[in-house]
């Protein structure tokens, strides 16, 4: 492997990460039953397995879980396996918080800036070291990472400008068709997180990034596969995005490191 993919693979070594894994999969809780979604079982593997291989791949070295509905069943999972490289702190949020609220608990911890939060219940196959240096780049308070979808009705829509600032979020739209969505990924600066911290906020979408000028705010776009395993048929599908996706970085890393 030379130096540029070794410095690549490094990306996230000084970025803390804090994956939100705190809700009630209430969505899903049929089909998961007492398996908190972030273990939903993909191929005979957790969610979480994908998740953490993911970001161990970009050099992230320090996890922080944030858990509320069965935290116990996350917190077990974590000491029975290995994630050689990754320090894996897990925080209980006291009651639900939201998403905005969870951002400010868990944040009370994390050292860099800035700091990468990660929808646990969501996986986009973007790169991650070009939205980290994009981000860095812009000078903005927060970057979000976008992706297209054929059909982004359940989820919202963003707009961007020829510079990939952030002028608007569209609502839900039930006529649905492609659009550029919120993939659940995103680099929060100091002040920003300060800004969260002081503003009490519950939902990190809607009362903190939907509220922020277009030049705090900055989003990275791209044709990226996503998937969200909050509904039974998005998890079904998750299994043949994620077990070919690990199944190429194996061979990518093999043929890198010439063997």
């Amino acid at each position: 492997m030379n130096a540029t993919s070794n410095q690549a693979r490094d990306c996230l070594g000084a970025t803390d990460v804090i994956i939100l894994a705190g809700g009630l999969g209430t969505r899903i809780k049929g089909v998961l039953g007492a398996t908190p979604k972030v273990l939903a079982p993909i191929d005979g593997r957790p969610f979480l397995s994908y998740l953490l291989h993911w970001l161990a791949g970009y050099g992230a070295k320090r996890i922080i879980m944030g858990l509320g509905h069965l935290a116990g069943e996350v917190e077990t999972y974590l000491a029975r396996n290995s994630f050689p490289g990754l320090d894996i702190q897990c925080l209980i949020e006291p009651k639900p918080l939201g998403t905005g609220g969870a951002v400010a608990f868990l944040c009370e911890t994390p050292r860099s800036d800035p700091v990468m939060i990660i929808n646990g219940d969501s996986f986009v196959d973007a790169d991650l070291c070009a939205f980290k240096e994009a981000h860095r780049r812009s000078g903005a308070e927060a970057s979000i990472l976008c992706t297209t979808v054929p059909e982004a009705g359940r989820y919202g829509s963003v707009e961007l400008d020829e510079r990939g600032q952030i002028h608007a979020f569209r609502e839900k739209d039930p006529a649905g068709g492609p659009g550029l969505i919120n993939a659940g990924v995103y680099l929060l600066s100091r002040a920003m997180i300060d800004r969260i911290r002081a503003s009490g906020a519950f939902s990190l979408e809607r009362d903190i990034l939907q509220q922020t000028g277009p030049d705090a705010l900055y989003g990275h776009a791209g044709d990226f596969t996503f998937i969200d395993i909050g509904t039974p048929e998005d998890l079904q599908r998750a299994a043949s995005v994620l077990v070919s996706r690990s199944r190429n970085s194996l061979q990518r890393i093999s043929r890198e490191s010439g063997h």
